[in-house]
């Protein structure tokens, strides 16, 4: 088996196993899938007998975070032909594509699982429920909202719009711009469906996916923190804080450090590292995940195995403010 990232000019060549592990998937998204998202991702793939086995997609996201932008890759088509699996191929994948996205610079990556336990071995924790709204026919005779299919020339106003107000609401989201939205319209459509803009006196107010068979599911995301120092000083703290700890992370090694936080809330958080004697406790980084997201309290993390802190540093990592406002609906 030979794990390597295919060349764009490659991408093409993993159709094949897409199409024969995701076959609920209509040949016209497939289409669009091959046409648009691959024109820009990365696509890792395990090859053996010259063929592509298994593979794993990084669908690249401009993400607003905490009123910075970070570059992060959704993880997507993570597939294995059904012959091959069952061999270590999909975590040799996964692996690979974090510690490469490590190496790039980036502090954390998210997928939707087809299975949530397929995800926790490797630190993945789930940290939202998709929230979709659909349009559905007639809405419109019920409605104050002029409710039209959207266009090409709608998407800057549609982006503007939708910034503007997920800035005011959220911590965690996908940045629009107007190539965001023309692919989105171009998603719809390949079902069959429409991204609907709902309008009052003129001004866009909402929009909303159409398919003309709506899946009432509530989709959820996991994240995995990629760069522990860069997570870190993507947060904002609630008071005066110092505190040192260690981080265990079995995958990316560099992440294994023991670290100290200072900072108030006006300056966020200042990293150093410390020195492993004058730590106060160890936190995994699937808990440290868990709780920078906002899933779950200190002293719900402190019940997790590997997670020892003494009670000072569970005061100190309640000062941290967890990014629990997310808004992450994408679907590829």
């Amino acid at each position: 088996m030979e794990i390597r990232k295919l060349d764009v000019s490659e991408h093409q060549e993993s159709r094949r196993l897409y199409e024969e592990v995701f076959d609920e998937d209509s040949a016209s998204f497939v289409d669009y899938y091959y046409t648009e998202k691959t024109r820009d991702n990365q696509i890792y793939a395990a090859e053996e007998d010259g063929k592509i086995r298994a593979m794993l997609h990084l669908n690249p996201y401009r993400l607003y975070v905490n009123r910075s932008e970070k570059n992060v890759n959704y993880i997507v088509a993570v597939a294995t032909q059904k012959e091959y699996r069952k061999r270590g191929y999909m975590a040799a994948l996964l692996k690979r594509a974090v510690k490469d996205m490590y190496r790039a610079g980036e502090a954390f990556t998210f997928l939707m699982p087809a299975s949530e336990s397929i995800y926790l071995p490797f630190d993945f924790r789930t940290v939202y429920e998709q929230e979709r709204k659909f349009y559905r026919k007639g809405e419109e005779d019920n409605t104050d909202f002029a409710i039209t299919d959207a266009l090409d020339s709608d998407c800057r106003e549609l982006s503007e719009a939708a910034n503007r107000y997920l800035a005011g609401r959220y911590q965690v989201f996908a940045i629009r711009d107007a190539a965001y939205y023309r692919r989105l319209i171009r998603e719809y459509e390949s079902d069959g469906g429409a991204l609907k803009i709902y309008r009052k006196d003129g001004k866009i107010a909402d929009c909303r996916g159409y398919y003309p068979e709506e899946d009432g599911g509530k989709p959820k995301i996991m994240i995995r923190i990629v760069d522990v120092r860069r997570m870190l000083m993507s947060l904002s703290l609630r008071s005066l804080t110092g505190v040192a700890f260690c981080v265990t992370d079995p995958l990316i090694e560099e992440n294994n450090r023991c670290l100290v936080i200072t900072g108030t809330e006006f300056s966020g958080v200042m990293l150093m590292d410390g020195k492993e004697e004058n730590s106060e406790g160890t936190i995994t980084v699937a808990a440290l995940t868990s709780l920078l997201f906002g899933a779950k309290s200190v002293e719900e993390v402190c019940e997790e195995e590997g997670v020892r802190m003494s009670d000072r540093m569970r005061s100190e990592m309640e000062k941290l403010i967890p990014l629990s406002e997310i808004y992450l609906n994408e679907a590829v």
